[in-house]
């Protein structure tokens, strides 16, 4: 089972692991408040499918089944689960007790 920890810590070792790709002066700072999409967001729309590609290998690898990220669900939520590390950290753990 993973807990909120567990999904946060795979989050930011996906930001941070963006991160070391960039320049120096394109480099942030990661951080469980970062904005991740919006007019505030601090990645680009190819940033940012990078990092849910990799937290959404991590959580089914971590889960040992797949877990979607990107399905219609998610696209049809009141608040975009990718408006930042919480509202993603919140997404996935809808999805994780749905399936234990």
């Amino acid at each position: 089972m993973l807990t909120k920890e567990n999904v946060l810590e795979i989050i930011l070792r996906a930001l941070q692991n963006l991160n070391e790709e960039f320049d120096d002066s394109e480099k942030f700072v990661v951080d469980s408040n970062l904005s991740l999409f919006g007019a505030d967001a601090t990645l680009d729309s190819l940033a940012l499918v990078s990092v849910i590609v990799d937290v959404e290998g991590a959580v089914s690898a971590a889960l040992g089944r797949s877990v979607s990220l990107t399905d219609d669900r998610a696209m049809t939520q009141e608040v975009s689960p990718f408006d930042n590390v919480q509202t993603l950290l919140n997404y996935i753990m809808i999805l994780v007790s749905e399936e234990s």
